[in-house]
């Protein structure tokens, strides 16, 4: 208690002498006492814990500053004293953000609770404010690393949509950052301080999504021994994000439709209607346009879900993002454990700009985070690197590449890329001659044929 500090704001000389009694050398508190709001809004040396505040004052009264305290921090918890006991008053003060209202004479005992518990209040709202924040700071804008021009059409929809309700879909590959797209939107609009619930659609067994999206009653079926609050109920004034919502069966397609239509619902196994002001953003790495053509998504949802899309590019097509990606990511992940931040070579930085990033920036950042573990000299080289992209760089790089060897190598390799590298080390080995190639590898020239194409080798390399 000793680091709290509680103002006292009261002219009463007997009311101050036994609250600083109680409050300060009683409780343990830090106090300060102020005789008139003059010597109060005169005082910036600290800001208080919590305010205890008279109405009635020579010159400006305890409304009028209740008031001014609430237009600085409106967070500040303020406790009012009166010696009128007017109940409208008290409504009046409480209406005006006020903590609560003690009449007077004082009642210790009640004092000494209200005082804890405004104050715990405050360190929790203190915390959520700062938990907050540093959401806003870790999904601004400006921490989503992109400097490739094919990224400036996507902040500016996002720019646009900030403050809106209208529905979001964002279209992209696995592993593009698309909810992280959403968590930006959410986090720099007017709904950053309510709720940002994540549901993936295609990871949650389809009997069971029901009752997650929408919440069930108790007994709505077996194993149902509670009620259950859904994801859209809590999410209600915030935002919801239904990744892969491509893969939402009809059935929730049509319940769906009815919250996008009329803001309600039903728990499973309910009859009241719930009202929710969730805001949804969808994202998919499907065509929903074909899935409609396909009967496999109903088309009034799909509309409905459109009203504004926004097409995040892959990887593959951000040349300019991979370098800039890849050096935060080994910064990032050389902090994490506490070792010098590693190079990446020549060959590395080839491969980065060159490979086709099936997975995305997810992949980038799973490979490098792999890449700074194991790297030796503080320098990342190919044979740090996952086993896709070392076939890759020996494929498109050839003997410029040095690959690890296989069999001095703990490491188990997939069948498949053995069979490629026994392929490219015999012709190499034969210049290419298929030939000898098949015989020292005991295989048919057919069968040499048949690998080379499946690998797509280039024989006279």
């Amino acid at each position: 208690m000793e680091d709290k500090l509680i103002f006292l704001i009261d002219d009463e000389e007997i009311l101050t002498k036994l609250v600083f009694h109680w409050v300060s050398e009683r409780w343990g508190y830090q106090m300060k006492v102020f005789r008139d709001a003059e010597s109060f809004f005169s005082f910036n040396d600290a800001e208080p814990d919590l305010i205890l505040l008279d109405i009635m004052l020579p010159g400006i009264n305890g409304i009028e500053i209740l008031k001014r305290i609430k237009e600085k921090n409106s967070d500040i918890p303020v406790v009012m004293l009166s010696a009128q006991g007017s109940v409208e008053t008290a409504i009046e003060t409480l209406k005006l953000g006020a903590f609560d209202y003690l009449p007077k004479p004082i009642d210790l005992p009640k004092l000494e609770v209200t005082i804890k518990n405004a104050i715990k209040n405050y360190d929790l709202a203190r915390e959520l404010k700062s938990l907050l924040e540093e959401k806003q700071r870790t999904y601004s804008f400006d921490n989503i690393i992109a400097i490739d021009n094919k990224m400036e059409e996507v902040f500016r929809l996002m720019q646009k949509v900030l403050n809106t309700s209208v529905n979001v879909i964002i279209y992209g590959e696995s592993g593009t950052g698309k909810e992280l797209i959403s968590r930006a939107i959410h986090f720099n609009s007017e709904r950053k301080g309510k709720p940002f619930v994540v549901v993936n659609c295609a990871s949650i067994p389809r009997d069971l999504l029901e009752s997650e999206l929408f919440g069930h009653e108790k007994g709505a079926f077996t194993g149902a021994h509670i009620r259950k609050i859904g994801k859209f109920e809590l999410a209600d004034g915030g935002t919801i994000f239904l990744d892969e919502i491509g893969e939402l069966e009809l059935s929730l397609q049509a319940k769906l439709l009815r919250i996008l239509q009329d803001k309600t619902f039903e728990r499973v196994g309910g009859t009241e209607s719930i009202k929710t002001d969730a805001r949804i953003i969808s994202a998919t790495n499907r065509e929903l346009k074909k899935a409609v053509d396909e009967k496999l998504f109903r088309e009034d949802l799909y509309y409905r879900l459109s009203t504004y899309p926004i097409t995040v590019p892959p990887l593959r097509t951000r040349k300019g993002d991979i370098l800039l990606l890849a050096e935060s990511f080994t910064k990032k992940f050389a902090e994490e454990s506490k070792i010098p931040v590693p190079t990446l070579s020549k060959q590395i930085i080839q491969i980065l700009l060159e490979y086709p990033w099936p997975g995305n920036i997810r992949e980038l950042e799973n490979s490098l985070q792999r890449a700074v573990i194991v790297a030796e000299e503080n320098q990342i080289q190919v044979k740090d690197l996952p086993l896709a992209m070392q076939s890759f760089a020996s494929d498109q790089m050839g003997s410029n590449v040095t690959l690890p060897d296989y069999e001095q190598s703990n490491e188990i390799l997939p069948f498949e890329l053995i069979k490629e590298r026994a392929i490219r080390n015999a012709l190499k080995s034969t210049n290419g001659n298929i030939v000898e190639a098949s015989k020292k590898l005991k295989l048919g020239r057919a069968t040499i044929y048949r690998l080379i194409s499946k690998y797509k080798i280039d024989a006279a390399q």
